[in-house]
This record gives C-alpha cells, structure tokens and sequence, in this order.
C-alpha cells in the first residue's frame, strides 16, 4: 500500500500506547513524539505537525477524562480526525454526469507522469461505464502523441491527434468538437509539460483553457516533490482555474505523506493517487477512508467496491448461500482466488482490511503472493470434479497428491502447502455457518443479522484486537457506514 513506511510508524506508536497499563501524559508524549517524527520524515510540513501535535493535546485532556472513559479510543479518535483535517481540503471537487459531455483538462510538470495519467483517468471511468476519450495537445514533447496512442490502444478508449499540426489549441478545439459529435461524454485534454518558470508554456496553456473551456482542470504532480508541491499547485492556480489535482508516484517515495498535505493547502482537493505504472494502479482519493487505511484500521466500503466490480450481481447470492451453508470446497477457494486477482493488485485489496499493517504487503512481497495464488490455480486445475467439491480433506491421500503434483509440474511439498491454505480458509469460512439467508426482497433483514457481535465472530482473532475489540469494530462500522456496504457484497446494497 501507498505509504507503507508511514503508516506502519503511526500504527506502531499507536499500538505501543494501547499497549500500556497506565496512559499518562508521558505516554502519550512518547505517542505523539513517534507520530510527529514519522510525519516529519514525510516530508510533511513542521507548522502543519506543530498544529497537529497542539490540536490533540487540546482535545485529549488527561486530567479532564473521568474514570471509565475509554482513554486509547479517545486518543485513536483525536488522531484519526487531525489526520484527516491535514489531508482534507475541504471542497469538493466537479464530478462529471454520465451522458452529457464534459471536457476535462490536464495540466502539470514534465515527468509527472501527465499522459500515462491521462489513459488511467479515461480507463477508470470506462470501466464504470462512461464512454471517454484522450486528445493529444502536447506538440512541445518529442513521441507525446506516440505515447497518448499507444496507451488509448491498449486500453480501447478514442484518441485525436496530429504529427503535422504544431498549434495545441488548433488540435485540442478539433479534438473536442470530433468527440463531442461522437457523443463521448468524457472529453480528455492532455497538454505540455511545463515548469512554473517558463512563462510561454504557460501561456499556451491559458490559450488553450480559454478555446476549450474545460469544466475540470486536473493538475497531475509527482510526490517525490514532498512539501515543494505547495509553490507548485499555487503557481498553477494562478494561471488557470485548477479543480482538482492528482497525485502520482506514491508506491516508490517516501515523501508522498508531504506532498498530499501539501496539496491540500492549497485548498486544491486530491482525487486521485497514482500507486505504478500499470492501468490498474489508480486509486480514489478520499481522506477518511486513506487515514483508516494508514492506521491499519481498514477500508470496508473501498473493499465492497471492489467486490462489486469482480464478482457479477447474479453470483452474489449464489456466495451467500455458500457462506450461511459452511462448506468451503476448493472450488469455492478457486473462484475467489480468481476474483482476488481481478481486483487489482493484491496489496491495494488486502490494505482495505482491518487489522492488515501496510507494512505486512511490501511491494516485492505483493508480486510474491500474486504469485503463489496463481500456483495453487495451476495445481487445483490438475483436479478432479470430485476433488474440488468435497468438503472432507481425508480424500487427498498421497497418491492424489502426487498425481497433483506430476500433473501441475510443481512439487508434493508444495501441493501440500496449498491444501495446508485451504485448511486455514475453510476454518474461517465455517463461522459463517448460520447466517440466516433472507427470501428474495427481505436484504434488509440481513443488515440486522450482519451486526459487529457477527462480524466479531467471522474475523481472526488477531485482526480483531488490533481494531480494539468488538467495541472497535462497531465505531469503525460506523465510520465507513459499512453495514451498508457489507450489504452490497452480497448482492443486498440499496
């Protein structure tokens, strides 16, 4: 996950004041001390930790908190909110409506990662439905408009642009026209890179703001900038209407944490965080669910979404009826590693998790598991019908094994492993048993079976004591509104 290093520190000193008998001011000096070292290390701003530090001081009064107030929850609570209250600009940002035809313009430096950020805003809105396309205006970098086709092919979104033509208004008013006439509703600008500095640049920019006449601008920043990104994002706004900003390179710097709180200075909000290069590696911004997130404390509704987007509306109660049942095959275990991988990458999921540190998935670790999961798919595609539906293990003898293992060309140990990770799921797979399957019509009788007593029940106990308990659950089942969301998994989502 983006800011691994970070979130892992804050959870860390988190976890060490939840840990003591007694908290006291010193403890919780020693909290805020690794907090704010952490932040610094983010490259975030000394006056916006300074405020931080003061603000929670000021909240959690220690000689004010009679006896029997849950001291950890209200520390926890005041961190959380301060995070947030750095992050959060405080505006939102215009959002494009389906089906009428909105021109969204990019700007920002050279090797920000523009283009490719470009392809990767269009790719997400067509996955959601939107019928987008990218238009090149880039006619200062050498191979910009072989870099915008070779993206929109990939990913089978239009594209317009021009080898011949030099003037970027020129090719950005016609590319707007053309697309318009298509009905794309979706109308993506890309425009030169260009440093603060180069007054020329800018003004080609502000010539092609005033022909278009985007309803977005978007100004795409590299993170490695760290705090720099304030004077950056200023400048920019200075020069054109700048509405939003995404943020990029987060998975490789250190400084991510400085240049998001940054940006959020400038009043500009962040909707989007690139996390690598792939199409994929795109994630929404949005401030409360992140700061849960870098605490460890998961991301419930990001998770439903993505279990929406994988698993199709007319399987989800086929999984219900799976799961009230108990019966974990390894067919069932096959097609859930498959919607895993469709998910994206693997430590963007399993960061939405509660109780999963950010640190648990590094980035070489992350390709690792990815790996091992579509291993087991080899050697679970090596099995019989039978094999894969039953629910008894004492029908994997040895020599089924061994016939696995010279089938699917991997070793008996490793043959074993998998089945070893089939015994583990099926485990927490069975205390889903009971849960009562509304008729078609009554979902809403589901929200109330599935409550946090339920869910306390279905998740590892570790998992569960890092979130705080069962009371733990229940605030965070608030915070993301997740029962709702929890709903959606199953098909039951209003």
């Amino acid at each position: 996950m983006v800011l691994a290093q970070l979130g892992g520190s804050i959870s860390r000193a988190i976890q060490q004041m939840s840990n003591a008998t007694i908290i006291d001011e010193k403890v919780l000096n020693e909290c805020l001390n690794e907090i704010t070292r952490a932040l610094l290390q983010a490259d975030v701003q000394f006056k916006l930790v300074r405020e931080m530090q003061t603000n929670i001081k000021k909240i959690v009064n220690l000689d004010d908190l009679a006896a029997g107030h849950n001291k950890r929850r209200i520390i926890q609570q005041a961190i959380f909110n301060e995070l947030c209250k750095m992050l959060d600009p405080g505006k939102p940002s215009f959002t494009p409506k389906k089906g009428k035809p909105s021109v969204i313009m990019f700007v920002g430096l050279q090797g920000s990662g523009k283009t490719t950020t470009c392809t990767k805003y269009a790719y997400y809105h067509q996955k959601k439905g939107w019928k987008p396309a990218l238009v090149c205006a880039d006619t200062f970098r050498a191979g910009a408009f072989d870099q915008l086709k070779q993206n929109a092919t990939k990913a089978k979104i239009p594209f317009y642009g021009s080898y011949t033509e030099s003037d970027p208004v020129r090719i950005a008013v016609e590319g707007v026209e053309t697309f318009k006439k298509e009905n794309c509703d979706l109308i993506i600008v890309d425009t030169s890179g260009r440093h603060k500095q180069e007054a020329a640049l800018f003004e080609e920019m502000r010539q092609v703001s005033e022909a278009t006449n985007p309803d977005l601008v978007i100004f795409v920043m590299d993170s490695s900038i760290g705090q720099a990104a304030f004077d950056q994002a200023q400048a920019f706004k200075q020069s054109v209407s700048v509405g939003a900003v995404i943020v990029t390179k987060m998975d490789g710097h250190a400084k991510g944490g400085g240049a998001l709180s940054a940006v959020a200075a400038t009043k500009s909000p962040v909707i989007f965080i690139g996390t690598g290069e792939h199409m994929d590696e795109f994630e929404v911004f949005d401030v409360k669910p992140f700061v849960s997130r870098l605490l460890g404390m998961g991301d419930w509704s990001g998770f439903m979404d993505k279990i929406h987007e994988v698993v199709p509306m007319d399987q989800q109660p086929e999984l219900l009826q799976k799961l009230s049942e108990g019966n974990f095959t390894l067919r069932i275990m096959y097609e859930q590693f498959q919607n895993i991988l469709k998910m994206g990458p693997i430590g963007q999921v399993f960061s939405m998790l509660p109780g999963f540190s950010s640190e648990l998935m590094p980035k070489g670790r992350e390709k690792e598991s990815q790996a091992k999961i579509k291993r087991y798919m080899t050697m679970m595609d090596s099995m019989t019908n039978e094999e894969l539906d039953s629910s008894n293990p004492k029908l994997m003898n040895d020599s089924r094994i061994m016939r696995i293992a010279r089938g699917s060309g991997r070793q008996v140990r490793e043959v074993m492993e998998m089945l070893e990770e089939y015994k583990r799921l099926a485990k927490i797979w069975s205390k889903m048993k009971g849960l009562k399957i509304p008729k078609k019509g009554e979902m809403s009788a589901l929200s109330r079976n599935m409550n946090a007593q339920h869910m306390s029940k279905v998740l590892p106990q570790g998992m569960l004591k890092q979130i705080g308990g069962v009371g733990g659950l229940q605030n965070l089942m608030k915070q993301m509104g997740s029962t709702k969301d929890m709903m959606g998994m199953f098909g039951g989502g209003e």
